[in-house]
């Protein structure tokens, strides 16, 4: 009997679990949505620029694209507060980056992490995607 409530509590509980990340995902949807912030497409351009830049391996880029797809639609659950509420959202963002440089160091090595953080670029740019990571 005992067994059994517990395996019962183990599917519900993983079952919570997945309709919690289903749902997340249709925010940071809806919510790109409303901004305009494509998470798919950009996260496909940051990628194409990631690989070459970082060498990454093929086992690398799936786990890498899944890191930078998340950490996009998060930021997109977030960017309608950086002109209401500037201050709220770079402390949010601040969050985001520090967790997608975490995420990130268990995927790359010592070295393509250093050079992931020298590709900031400068000053924030429409042209250069890399921008939606760092700003």
């Amino acid at each position: 009997m005992k067994k059994i409530l517990i395996l019962s509590a183990l599917i519900l509980g993983l079952n919570f679990v997945s309709h919690a990340q289903s749902l997340l995902s249709k925010v940071g949807t809806a919510a790109a949505a409303s901004t305009g912030f494509d998470a798919a497409s950009l996260a496909s351009g940051i990628i194409g620029k990631l690989t070459p830049a970082l060498s990454l391996t093929p086992a690398q880029k799936p786990t890498v694209t899944t890191i930078v797809k998340d950490f996009l639609v998060q930021k997109a659950t977030i960017m309608a507060t950086q002109k209401t509420d500037p201050a709220a959202y770079q402390s949010k963002f601040g969050k985001l980056f520090s967790g997608l440089k975490s995420k990130l160091g268990t995927a790359l090595t010592v070295a393509q992490l250093a050079k992931f953080t020298s590709l900031k670029p400068a000053t924030p740019s429409a042209s250069n995607v890399l921008s939606q990571l760092f700003y």
